[in-house]
């Protein structure tokens, strides 16, 4: 792919900001193409994002949409692909209340980036590993990002964190560097 520009397909403009930072990294111009899509129902969150990209209109422009989930190890990986649903009917404190009394803390962000330029569609993953807070700390960010203490960070939660912190090591910051590392490597 010669061409220094991708769009992404994503209704969430959190998303497109923290991609954006990534890719420039590589010298690579991120568009938006605003979308409400509908997810198949699968524990997968790289099926979500193939099938996701199958349902775009192919306008001949090199096309990435991302999905990620949040993955409680006591709860089996709960909500994992269904981290958005969770959240909408749950949020952060009602989260919380599920973990009162947990010792097992443990959890972990899976991200998976579709890319689709022409017939080539290639799935690129990025994960960190934590666990959860016992309380809400951090304005910065979205979705679980106050109650998440990664494992390579100081103890803050991912709402602690400036952009620039948690894209150094979150889930779809390395989703997202390894489709750049790839994209380079294809020029």
């Amino acid at each position: 792919m010669k061409e220094n520009k991708i769009w992404l397909a994503t209704g969430n403009s959190h998303k497109v900001k923290e991609a954006r930072e990534v890719l420039a990294e590589y010298g690579i111009e991120l568009g938006h193409i605003e979308v409400d899509r509908i997810e198949i129902q699968s524990d997968d969150p790289g099926e979500i994002a193939v099938y996701s990209l199958t349902q775009l209109p192919d306008d001949g422009r090199p096309v990435a949409i991302e999905d990620a989930g949040f993955f409680i190890d006591h709860y089996g990986g709960f909500p994992g692909p269904y981290s958005s649903y969770a959240l909408d009917k749950l949020d952060n404190p009602g989260m919380l209340k599920l973990m009162e009394g947990v010792e097992e803390r443990g959890a972990a962000y899976h991200s998976y980036v579709g890319f689709r330029f022409g017939e080539e569609v290639h799935v690129f993953q990025g994960t960190v590993r934590g666990e959860i807070a016992d309380g809400m700390r951090g304005t910065n960010g979205f979705g679980y990002d106050p109650i998440f203490v990664p494992e390579e960070g100081d103890g803050r939660t991912f709402g602690e964190m400036t952009d620039d912190e948690k894209n150094a090591i979150s889930h779809r910051a390395r989703a997202f560097r390894a489709l750049g590392e790839w994209l380079q490597a294809q020029k």
